[in-house]
């Protein structure tokens, strides 16, 4: 990988692994916020703690130069959730958040998406392992 493109996918990972976990707090600490995103969804508390765990994995994936591109599909598969109960039950703002949890799962969408376009070559070696091809 060019040197430019590794700064690019530090700098697209540093920024999912903060977003992911400092939300950890809010989840495990049972903010408020939380709760009330959890109870709205059907899913408290064990949705809140799923979900923060999850995210914790990915946050650690996805600094771990041979896992990026794992933790980038895992972080895609969590914040898709999220973005779903955004978009069907929660609405855009939370409240009164002014839309910025959506906000920040939309970054963590996007950047995990193209964290796994940049290490693509990794998890089509997985693949082609598990399935003989080349």
């Amino acid at each position: 990988m060019s040197t430019p493109l590794t700064i690019i996918s530090w700098v697209l990972r540093l920024a999912v692994a903060v977003i992911l976990v400092q939300t950890l707090y809010f989840k495990f600490t049972g903010a408020p916020e939380s709760v009330y995103i959890f109870e709205t969804v059907g899913m408290e508390p064990w949705g809140r703690y799923g979900s923060g765990v999850g995210e914790l994995i990915a946050a650690i994936l996805i600094l771990v130069p041979s896992t990026v591109w794992l933790g980038a599909a895992m972080a895609l598969g969590t914040i898709s959730g999220a973005i779903f109960f955004h978009l069907t039950k929660l609405g855009i703002e939370v409240m009164g958040d002014g839309g910025l949890l959506f906000g920040l799962a939309v970054v963590v969408f996007i950047f995990s998406a193209l964290l796994l376009l940049i290490h693509r070559a990794q998890w089509m070696a997985v693949i082609a392992k598990f399935t003989g091809r080349k």
